[in-house]
């Protein structure tokens, strides 16, 4: 069954020029590209989007980076949208992630690491409602 997720090219990729590396590989693994849009963040507007992981340490530095320069955001479909996005991705630190995904490939540490992805069909319905607005 087809299904749509948030993908977000963050700062740290669009800073290394990599956009179109991470979209062509978007395509290339199925997806079809819904309301693509480069914007910036204001820290208020990060905090809302990241509002679940207020209260967790990172909290502060997370909204701070992902409103320190132009994002890349993407509503993404295909099949198993959500966990395929996922496992393109790779886990959240590039250390750990597998080789040839795009964390592994682009992405600096577990803040800077390129990419996000919705992790649950709730999660994705939000966020994709919450850029869906601005």
């Amino acid at each position: 069954m087809s299904e749509k997720t948030l993908a977000i090219i963050k700062p740290d990729a669009v800073k290394k020029r990599v956009i179109g590396k991470i979209m062509s590989r978007i395509e290339d693994e199925g997806f079809s590209i819904h309301e693509l849009r480069m914007r910036s963040l204001t820290k208020e507007d990060a905090e809302g989007f990241y509002a679940v992981h207020r209260d967790k340490i990172f909290f502060s530095d997370l909204t701070d980076f992902m409103s320190s320069g132009p994002i890349v955001t993407m509503v993404l479909e295909r099949e198993n949208a959500i966990k395929h996005w996922r496992a393109v991705m790779g886990a959240t630190n590039p250390a750990e992630a597998a080789p040839g995904t795009i964390r592994r490939n682009y992405g600096f540490s577990i803040e800077r690491n390129a990419t996000h992805g919705s992790d649950a069909p709730e999660t994705a319905a939000f966020e994709i409602d919450h850029f869906s607005k601005k």
